[in-house]
């Protein structure tokens, strides 16, 4: 197992940390700054435009699809170290279009799409010009178990009606968002995980509707945010059905294993963030008429952070190195191993680092309060801890099963 990138990887990675830190980094506070002092925030800043045509410009554009014409051919080993360098600013993964959810639903049209389907919704995704959103949660059902969606997806003759309702749609509230991915009940009869199917739906779609936007500890996310969506009645041709009827849990296992990698990667890079500030504040005051970083156990939450962000990487690499080598089947435990590491660790280290900011690190002034809602949340999104810590515990309790079958006797 090499943790090195390749050579090619190494030359992209250094061309976008260094977007990053000289066109991305120094201009984000003032984005914010301009888009919260806007009536309307569900707007798309002239900025961010430039900035995404400068970072296409240089070929540094849909960098998580592995070894493909589409994309820039990186294997999840290489982009997760650029994950990582994304992952330390809120915006920078969008102005290299490698953002959620649209690089897991361009993954589904790429290894699961139809010719037509690629035509009319991965090429608009792939250039960037369109935004899309994954409809896959319900609140009506506890949905960290998908088998319990109710939502439908009926075959009529040559359509498919959708009924019900989604919520926590991120990317919906998106001025750019034109195609949502659907995941419904279409054949309650089959076996568990042949039941459901995913559709392309248009976002102009009779029958499709933005009930609400969804606020996340008081705020909406915008341009972004997570809504609250129904379908009613939505009529669509069969040929919306992505892959097929029923495989919708099989194009979800595909979706969410690179996913979650690049999930925990942006987490690592937003946690070298968070440690980056919490030393910067606790050297930079004095209380009691020491830095604040030489009081208490102040010097040993450095030392953890550290030690805890080294763990965390060498396992998501390891992740992304079982994921290019064996494939999803070959890296199921780590997949849900670093789901469960990395967000707890980013809370902790963000949690500590507000603390050492005092009433600072609780404003806006500087960005903890953004990080510690990104932890939190990603402690629930693409499934919750107590998930994976299941899914982790049936893989080992597996390899010991002949001892424990002689036992229970």
């Amino acid at each position: 197992m090499d943790f090195n990138p390749s050579s090619e990887g190494a030359s992209v990675l250094k061309k976008v940390t260094e977007f990053i830190e000289s066109k991305i980094l120094p201009i984000e506070e003032g984005y914010f700054k301009e888009l919260r002092a806007l009536d309307n925030r569900w707007v798309v800043l002239p900025v961010i435009k430039e900035l995404k045509k400068q970072a296409k410009e240089l070929g540094l554009w849909n960098l998580f699809l592995p070894k493909s014409e589409l994309g820039a051919g990186i294997n999840n080993s290489d982009y997760a170290l650029m994950a990582e360098q994304m992952g330390r600013s809120f915006i920078a993964p969008e102005i290299f279009n490698c953002n959620a959810p649209d690089t897991g639903n361009m993954e589904v049209l790429v290894h699961y799409g139809n010719e037509e389907q690629q035509q009319k919704w991965l090429k608009p995704l792939l250039a960037g010009d369109i935004r899309s959103a994954f409809c896959m949660t319900e609140p009506q059902v506890a949905s960290s178990d998908a088998t319990n969606i109710e939502a439908s997806a009926i075959i009529d003759g040559q359509e498919v009606i959708l009924n019900g309702t989604k919520w926590w749609s991120t990317g919906v509230g998106h001025p750019d968002c034109k195609v949502i991915i659907f995941m419904g009940l279409s054949d309650p009869g089959a076996s568990k995980h042949a039941q459901h199917s995913m559709v392309l739906v248009p976002m102009d779609s009779i029958g499709v509707k933005v009930e609400r936007m969804l606020s996340v500890f008081g705020e909406f996310d915008e341009p972004y945010g997570h809504g609250e969506v129904s379908f009613t009645n939505v009529r669509l041709p069969k040929s919306a059905i992505i892959a097929g009827v029923g495989r919708g849990f099989e194009i979800a296992q595909g979706r969410l294993g690179p996913g979650r990698v690049h999930h925990c990667m942006r987490a690592i890079g937003a946690a070298e963030r968070a440690l980056q500030l919490l030393i910067e504040r606790g050297i930079s005051r004095d209380a009691f008429g020491k830095p604040i970083l030489n009081l208490g156990g102040n010097r040993d939450i450095v030392a953890n952070g550290r030690i805890a962000i080294e763990q965390a990487r060498l396992l998501t690499l390891k992740c992304a190195w079982l994921l290019d080598t064996k494939g999803i089947m070959g890296a199921l435990s780590e997949v849900s191993q670093i789901k469960v590491v990395v967000p707890n660790i980013l809370q902790t280290i963000v949690d500590q680092a507000i603390q050492i900011h005092g009433g600072a690190g609780v404003s806006e002034d500087v960005p903890l309060t953004a990080l510690f809602t990104y932890a939190r949340c990603l402690r629930l999104a693409d499934g919750p801890d107590e998930v994976h810590r299941s899914m982790v515990a049936r893989i080992e309790l597996k390899k010991y099963y002949n001892l424990i079958k002689k036992n229970t006797k």
